[in-house]
């Protein structure tokens, strides 16, 4: 009576502690703290078929400034392809999201981690045209080879959803002049 106890206790536990690891990943904040002026996005990998962050996933976090001359972020991307070259981007809706920007683009070390930094002109986002722009701009980590930088316009090419870190909130920009 008292193993079958402890295993029952122990498994609750166990239970407990994945309960709360998916709650606290999905309840990670992805803006600004108080008054501040930089933010951060956190991109996780989903199930393309709920739109469900997939747990124990891939995933990214981005540090960003809300308001300055250009848009300036770091990008850490984990648990991705090690050796698969990604590209982080915004994504203007609807399909296939032209004239997007690609903001930076790594490969994925031995470890699966990437790095991304850079600061980029990008106007406002969202920008004008977007489907989200009442709502905020999607930020995506995506195979290089799915998307075209130079367009005329740039665009994406290939859809591998299974592959792609998708923002966990949308995210609002604003460039001031120099």
């Amino acid at each position: 009576m008292r193993k079958r106890f402890m295993l029952l206790t122990l498994v609750g536990l166990v239970i407990c502690i994945l309960a709360a690891s998916l709650a606290l990943a999905a309840k990670i904040p992805s803006s600004p703290a108080g008054k501040s002026s930089t933010a951060h996005l956190y991109l996780y990998q989903k199930d393309p078929g709920t739109w469900q962050i997939v747990p124990g996933g891939a995933w990214g976090k981005m540090t960003y400034r809300i308001i300055a001359p250009a848009f300036r972020f770091v990008f850490n991307g984990h648990k991705l392809q090690p050796g698969m070259a990604y590209t982080l981007i915004y994504y203007p809706d609807p399909w296939p999201g032209n004239n997007l920007i690609c903001l930076g683009s790594g490969i994925a070390n031995e470890e699966g981690n990437v790095h991304i930094a850079g600061a980029v002109q990008t106007g406002d986002l969202p920008q004008p045209g977007d489907a989200n722009v009442l709502n905020g701009a999607k930020i995506w980590l995506v195979l290089s080879t799915d998307v075209d930088c130079i367009g005329p316009p740039p665009h994406m090419i290939g859809w591998n959803p299974t592959q792609y870190l998708f923002e966990h909130n949308l995210i609002s920009f604003r460039q001031t002049p120099s």
